[in-house]
């Protein structure tokens, strides 16, 4: 829209300005619009919108990342004892249970 009317004015940034006004924005709003979809289009550097949501993604994924391993990590300590491994409690049981001859079941 504002390659359009571009001619009409005397600069980009006054097509920008006369257009935001019809539409309800500030020139600003537009103007980055605008450069976004420049940066799209390939008509100009920078990343393109389907990068920036890439990008959110993979940080998304990162974030997750980072807490599974803390919730690993604090799980590991809790079940360790002098640094030998330790099983949950219904494990040991149940272990003990088939050492001594007896159905899980009871």
């Amino acid at each position: 829209m504002v390659r359009e009317h571009q001619g009409e004015h005397e600069s980009q940034w006054a097509a920008i300005g006369s257009i935001a006004t019809k539409i309800g924005c500030t020139a600003e709003t537009l103007r980055r619009w605008v450069r976004q979809a420049e940066r799209d289009s390939g008509e100009r550097e920078g990343v393109t919108t389907a990068e920036r949501e890439r990008i959110k993604a993979l940080e998304r994924e990162v974030r997750e990342l980072r807490q599974a391993n803390e919730i690993l990590r604090k799980a590991s300590a809790y079940f360790a004892i002098d640094g030998r491994p330790r099983l949950p409690s219904h494990h040991f049981i149940a272990a003990r249970r088939k050492d001594c001859g007896h159905r899980s079941g009871l």
